[in-house]
C-alpha cells in the first residue's frame, strides 16, 4: 500500500521528520523505514529551512504557519506539529504564556478543522502539562477534542529510548472520533540501570578547536558568582547529559547550561561541539547542518530527537494496522509493514564552520 501522508509544521532543521520516516543508524543501532512519508512542510526560519531542504527530498517552504491558506494545503494524513515551546518552558517561567507564540497552536486547531486529518501528533515541553496547574494544556486538548478527535498526552524522557540525554517533552496524539482504534505509547527500550551514557557520543574531551573553550574570565565569573546560582553544570560523562537547548551557542558557566569539564586542576571547561550536540539529541552523523555554528546550536537545541519520535510513530503505526475496517480516507488497506529500504542518496558529511569528522563518505538521508 502507499504510504500515510505526513504534514509537518513548525518542521525546523528536520529531527521531527527524519523520526517520522526512519531509514537511518545512530550508534550503530538501525531504525528502520516507517510507513510514512513527508508530503508538505514548513516553517518560519530561513536557516533551518535550508538544513531541512539539504537533508530530505521533499522541500520544506520558508514562510509562518499564519500565512498559509488552510484549504490549499494538499491532503495527508496526519498532522505532526512541534509548535514554539518557549512561553511554556520551565527555564524561563516569567514569560507571558498568552503571547503571540503561545496561541500558535490554534493555527494547527484550525488547520486540523479545514483539512480533517485521521491523526495529528503534536509535541512540546514538559511545562506545558505543569504552568498555571495544568490549565494550558486543559484549553489545548480541549479545542482539538472540540475539533472531533480523541486526544491523549503523555511525557516521555528521552533516556529512556537509548538517547543520552535526560529530555522530557510531552506528546500529544489525536486520532479522529469515527477511528476505531486507541493510540499506546511506546514501550521504554531503557531505564536508569542501562542508560546510553554521555560518553558514547564523545569522542575527546579535547575539542578540535580551542573556540569551545570557556575564557579564564569564564570561569573567574562562574567562582564568583553568589551560591545559589547554578554553576558549572559540568556533566558527567557516565551518565546521560542534562536537557540541552537552542541557546547552545551562548551557553554559560553561570546558567543551566550543561558543559564539559576538561580539566580539574586546570579549571578547564568548553561547550559542546555542534556535532557533540546533534548527537546528545540522537542525529545521525551524516545528518547535514550546512549553517553556522550559530544556526547549528539553534536548530539542534530546538529540535524533536529522531530517535524519540521514531518510537512514537512506529507506535503510531502499530495503532493503525489495529484497524479492523478501511476507514481512512486516503487509502483502501490499512495495514502496513516497516522496510529496510536504503537511501537514496550517497553525499560527503559536511557540517560547516564546525569539527571535522571521519573522512568516509556517508549516506545521507533523503527519504521524503
Amino acid at each position: 500500500m502507499k504510504k500515510l501522508k505526513v504534514a509537518s509544521f513548525f518542521s525546523g532543521c528536520g529531527g521531527s521528520d527524519l523520526g517520522i520516516v526512519g531509514g537511518f543508524k545512530f550508534l550503530n543501532k538501525s531504525y528502520d523505514k516507517l510507513p510514512f512519508e513527508i508530503t508538505y512542510a514548513i516553517d518560519n526560519d530561513k536557516y533551518a529551512v535550508e538544513t531541512y531542504n539539504e537533508n530530505f527530498e521533499h522541500p520544506a517552504i520558508l514562510d509562518s504557519i499564519k500565512n498559509i491558506e488552510k484549504e490549499s494545503i494538499p491532503d495527508f494524513d496526519i498532522l505532526i506539529g512541534g509548535f514554539p515551546c518557549q512561553s511554556f518552558s520551565t527555564v524561563n517561567p516569567t514569560k507571558d504564556t498568552n503571547d503571540e507564540r503561545a496561541n500558535l497552536y490554534k493555527e494547527l486547531v484550525e488547520i486540523v478543522e479545514v483539512k480533517k486529518p485521521d491523526f495529528f501528533v503534536l509535541e512540546n515541553v514538559k511545562g506545558l502539562t505543569t504552568l498555571q496547574k495544568g490549565a494550558i494544556l486543559k484549553k489545548v486538548t480541549k479545542d482539538f477534542k472540540a475539533s472531533g478527535y480523541k486526544v491523549k498526552h503523555k511525557i516521555l524522557l528521552a533516556s529512556n529510548f537509548g538517547i543520552p540525554q535526560k529530555r522530557e517533552r510531552v506528546f500529544i496524539i489525536g486520532i479522529k472520533n469515527n477511528i476505531d482504534t486507541e493510540y499506546s505509547y511506546p514501550k521504554e527500550t531503557h531505564n536508569e540501570n542501562n542508560w546510553v551514557a554521555l560518553n558514547s557520543v564523545i569522542d575527546s574531551l579535547i575539542p578540535t578547536d580551542e573556540k569551545f573553550y570557556f575564557s579564564e574570565r569564564a570561569v573567574q565569573g562562574m567562582k564568583n558568582a553568589k551560591k545559589n546560582m547554578k554553576r558549572g553544570l559540568y556533566q558527567d560523562l557516565n551518565k546521560p547529559c542534562l536537557t540541552i537547548t537552542s541557546h547552545l551557542a551562548k551557553t554559560s558557566l553561570n546558567s543551566r547550561d550543561p558543559v564539559l569539564l576538561v580539566n580539574p586542576e586546570k579549571e578547564l571547561y568548553r561547550r559542546f561541539t555542534p556535532r557533540e550536540a546533534a548527537r546528545i539529541q540522537s542525529f545521525p552523523d551524516n545528518f547535514i547542518f550546512p549553517v553556522s555554528d550559530t544556526q547549528a546550536y539553534r536548530q539542534i537545541g530546538n529540535a524533536i530527537p529522531p530517535v524519540l519520535m521514531w518510537h512514537v510513530m512506529k507506535s503510531l503505526s502499530e495503532s493503525i494496522n489495529r484497524i479492523e475496517k478501511p476507514t481512512l480516507k486516503s487509502h483502501t488497506h490499512l495495514q502496513f509493514t516497516t522496510t529496510n529500504a536504503k537511501p537514496k542518496i550517497e553525499k560527503e558529511y559536511v557540517f560547516t564552520n564546525a569539527e571535522k569528522q571521519a573522512d568516509e563518505k556517508k549516506p545521507v538521508y533523503n527519504n521524503v
